[in-house]
């Protein structure tokens, strides 16, 4: 328990710090939000106008802490990219697209990394070990938005599996959704996928050099049966840390890849806000993607002690 509470101040910690650092950064960088809002034809009067409206003209640690109490109380403003809309709005139209993309993203992740690690169990140095080998080499190697181009031009255009550009809505056509987000989701697993497979490959080849499986193997108990029973689970203890860092890895990655392919989701959201340095959406949206991945990794921490019993008494007697 006193583990847990300390993970969720943690995590609390770490987002407030995360939005003061946001907030102090765009503040302070060159540009006027107000001329972006209006125009470079805007006069000064209505310009500053404008700044006394947006709150501007206040000082910046008022307006952060102005900003903190009505995200808090659940008021997250309006923007001035998109005319005054409710931010919490924009955000509810694309954080399902996202979530989505980045669930997609860590299903075929792990269901590619998996697999190829076990494949490379039976045999080091054999032809799978080397073809795996080259796999996670040119996953690494290999940026997402590159593999996205890449996907668009002989899925899109060559085979015509998917039409580039045109996104399909979930609440229209849930499967046309689905079979939409497969590609950038595959764009954005394939180097996960890589760095995890090489991480879970060696995490295995060293559980088997480890003195319980030699005893185990002497004991005459089968080396899948002490794959699948003891090396599976003591290996997927650092994978599990591994995961946590590849869930921030593909939210970030998210953001690129839905400019590839068109996804109006949080990525393409947050550079419009960037772009035109709307600072209430641009605060409420980094506290939105740092909010998830604190969770995704707290989770992990606690998945972690769920698997095994001496992390939490180690826990518990500090």
């Amino acid at each position: 328990m006193i583990f847990l509470l300390r993970r969720i101040l943690i995590a609390i910690l770490t987002v407030f710090l995360v939005s003061i650092v946001c907030f102090l950064f765009f503040s302070v960088i060159r540009g006027d939000p107000a001329i972006s809002f209006a125009g470079m034809d805007t006069s000064a009067e209505q310009l500053a106008q404008i700044r006394e409206e947006m709150g501007l003209n206040r000082n910046i640690f008022i307006r952060y802490f102005d900003w903190l109490f009505n995200f808090l109380s659940g008021n997250t403003g309006y923007s001035f990219t998109f005319r005054g809309e409710s931010i919490s709005s924009l955000i509810a139209q694309r954080l399902p697209v996202t979530i989505s993309l980045a669930v997609f993203s860590l299903i075929l992740t792990i269901l590619i990394s998996l697999p190829l690690s076990l494949l490379t169990v039976k045999r080091k140095g054999g032809i799978v070990d080397t073809i795996v080998n080259i796999f996670t080499a040119a996953g690494v190697s290999t940026p997402g938005f590159f593999l996205g181009l890449l996907f668009i031009f002989i899925f899109g255009f060559i085979f015509r599996l998917f039409t580039p550009g045109a996104f399909v809505d979930y609440n229209e056509n849930f499967f046309g959704f689905l079979g939409y987000l497969f590609f950038p989701a595959l764009a954005i697993a394939i180097p996960n996928a890589a760095i995890l497979t090489k991480f879970l490959r060696s995490a295995i080849f060293a559980e088997l050099q480890s003195d319980y499986v030699r005893t185990a193997r002497s004991k005459g108990m089968s080396r899948l049966y002490i794959l699948r029973r003891h090396v599976l689970k003591n290996a997927s203890l650092s994978s599990v840390t591994m995961l946590a860092m590849i869930i921030a890895e593909i939210f970030s990655g998210s953001i690129i890849i839905e400019q590839v392919f068109s996804i109006p989701g949080i990525g393409r959201l947050l550079i419009a806000a960037i772009t035109s340095r709307d600072y209430p959406l641009i605060q409420t949206l980094m506290v939105y993607i740092a909010s998830l991945v604190v969770i995704a990794n707290s989770l992990a921490d606690v998945f972690i002690m769920i698997i095994d019993p001496r992390i939490r008494i180690t826990k518990e007697i500090r």
